[in-house]
């Protein structure tokens, strides 16, 4: 049994997964679990310092991801505020990669190049893992193996990608897919 820290996670799914693999695990995030279990609501960063066996993170990607480099110019012109946003969310990524586990893992978008981060060590959708929908997800990995997949499924559709506006949008878009999270609990559950 391993300690297992996942970080930035207010679902609680991966926390979850690792506990029913029989491991000692517990979330943090700046927003109180969705589920009951151990969760630290709080900023994570003294915890990143502790020694894990596994830090699994899931670092905000609203300044870092592809998605969004449209908005690091506006009108023609550089947007300060948004690059400045950037450069903290790369420190924190990075932080969170240098976390004291000899293990780490941590999962973010694909990343646009003025991030400064290097390429993820291997992408995995969803539809490898039993969902049937489409969400490319990087992960960044130091003292693991690639996640391989578990469930090849039909029906592939970007669901996440086509969900209305709203002020809830970000948190259904930011939840781990419960088949990913069983996958990194039993794959990754030996190291830790």
């Amino acid at each position: 049994m391993g300690r297992v820290l996942v970080a930035c996670e207010f679902s609680g799914i991966v926390r979850d997964a690792f506990i029913a693999a029989g491991h000692d695990a517990i979330s943090c995030d700046l927003l109180p679990s969705e589920r009951p279990g151990p969760h630290i609501q709080g900023d994570v960063r003294p915890l990143l310092r502790e020694p894990w066996d596994l830090v699994i993170a899931h670092p905000p990607c609203t300044y870092l991801a592809n998605s969004g480099v449209r908005w690091l110019y506006r009108d023609g012109r550089r947007d300060e505020d948004r690059w400045a946003r950037m450069a903290e969310a790369a420190e924190f990524f990075h932080e969170c990669l240098l976390a004291n586990a000899p293990r780490v893992c941590v999962e973010n978008p694909v990343m646009h190049r003025h991030a400064g981060i290097r390429k993820a060590n291997q992408f995995i959708q969803p539809w490898q893992f039993g969902h049937g929908e489409v969400k490319a997800t990087g992960l960044w990995l130091r003292g693991l193996p690639l996640l391989e997949p578990t469930e090849i499924v039909d029906g592939r559709t970007p669901r996440v990608h086509h969900m209305s506006p709203g002020p809830d949008r970000w948190r259904e878009r930011s939840r781990t897919f419960p088949g990913i999270a069983a996958a990194m609990a039993d794959q990754w559950g030996d190291f830790a």
